[in-house]
């Protein structure tokens, strides 16, 4: 089930932000064809292991700050930052608070 339609095209953050005790909330907000956007929240201290995604993908920080290895290289996480994740790339992130970021899977370019 997704979040928005193409009646309710519009959300406030403060709506849709939602923290887990001790883990981990996704919640699609719109899907189609090419892409599906995805709203993660994460408790804590939480950390998703590396792993690969056969899809570009982009990450953009909401609120909250971690850090993220991408093919081995850690960059500091924070509000307002924006990270494109080649497809098949190996990525891991780790929360160091609470931490919301929009997560965008697109088809590769070519």
């Amino acid at each position: 089930m997704t979040i928005m339609t193409q009646e309710n095209n519009a959300i406030h953050w403060r709506e849709v932000i939602e923290y887990a005790p001790t883990g981990i909330k996704s919640k699609i907000l719109l899907e189609d064809r090419t892409c599906q956007y995805i709203l993660m929240s994460l408790s804590l201290g939480k950390a998703i292991a590396e792993h690969i995604n056969p899809r570009n993908a982009t990450v953009n920080v909401i609120e909250g700050q971690g850090l993220f290895t991408l093919a081995g290289k850690e960059i500091s996480l924070e509000s307002g930052m924006f990270i494109f994740i080649p497809a098949n790339t190996p990525h891991a992130i780790q929360s160091s608070t609470e931490l919301t970021f929009l997560l965008t899977l697109s088809e590769q370019l070519t």
